[in-house]
């Protein structure tokens, strides 16, 4: 009788631990099943690892060592002797549009700075950089012209280092309705290292960021290849993302434009 007793104890034992097991992947995936929204929300952007200063664009060389920035309201050259700043200059652009030249004539110098966007590699790090830079100085009322040749690059607007939603396309609202219940499109912008990533609508997209002063395009976009209903507008979207040339961010809001169309699109950071 004893032994009966004890292997009908065993047996409601080995049931409960069953049941156990049975409920525990149950509860894993309650947590596991999250709104697909939420879950964007909760993306956190890579840190900023470059120095920001408020220069937009730098550059440097080596034998003498130099460097010099250009910011909004002023020219800062740097040498082993000494460190110039003039005023800033409006930019002469050549008819290809691949050169820039900045000329200042101060009282007690002229500067003149070109930049080609023609690829560099620095001599003394291997560094490639996509800009060639040759700046020429001499004080006024000498005859002696310095010349320094480097690389350079513009330094990406750090406001736009974050994560964006799609509110607007063409001054019209955006919602889920538009991507029949799926998640309005969204990107992440990364200016260490110039790309974007995000969803379209349907699709994973990824690109490059090409910024000079005032001007932003996004470039080199590859997306998957998934089928979904009513793809009419992720491919107004991509149309918009890719016409796109100039920006503004104010009002935790980025919005693209082109010469020729105002708010093609307009974003909202996620905080």
């Amino acid at each position: 009788m004893k032994r009966v007793l004890s292997l009908v104890v065993l047996m409601l034992i080995f049931s409960n631990c069953v049941e156990k097991k049975k409920q525990e992947p149950a509860d894993a995936s309650e947590e596991i099943a999250t709104d697909s929204v939420q879950v964007e929300e909760k993306r956190t952007i890579e840190p900023i690892t470059m120095k920001i200063d408020g220069s937009y664009f730098k550059a440097t060389g080596t034998e003498p060592f130099w460097g010099i920035k250009l910011f909004n309201d002023k020219i800062e050259l740097q040498t082993m002797e000494d460190t110039i700043s003039v005023p800033p200059s409006e930019a002469i652009k050549a008819q290809d549009a691949n050169i820039k030249m900045f000329r200042t004539v101060t009282e007690a110098a002229q500067m003149d700075v070109i930049i080609s966007h023609k690829e560099c590699t620095n001599a003394m790090s291997g560094e490639v950089f996509p800009y060639t830079v040759t700046v020429s100085y001499k004080n006024t009322g000498s005859g002696e012209t310095t010349v320094y040749e480097g690389c350079g690059s513009y330094i990406t607007d750090y406001r736009l280092h974050d994560i964006w939603v799609l509110e607007e396309m063409k001054g019209v609202s955006i919602s889920k309705d538009d991507f029949d219940g799926r998640d309005v499109p969204n990107m992440e912008v990364n200016i260490n290292n110039n790309r974007f990533s995000g969803f379209s609508g349907c699709n994973r997209m990824t690109g490059s960021l090409f910024y000079e002063q005032d001007i932003l395009r996004f470039t080199q976009i590859a997306s998957t290849r998934m089928a979904c209903p009513n793809m009419d507008k992720e491919s107004e979207f991509l149309s918009n993302l890719q016409a796109s040339t100039q920006y503004k961010v104010e009002n935790n809001r980025l919005y693209l434009s082109n010469g020729s169309e105002e708010k093609l699109l307009v974003f909202k950071k996620i905080d």
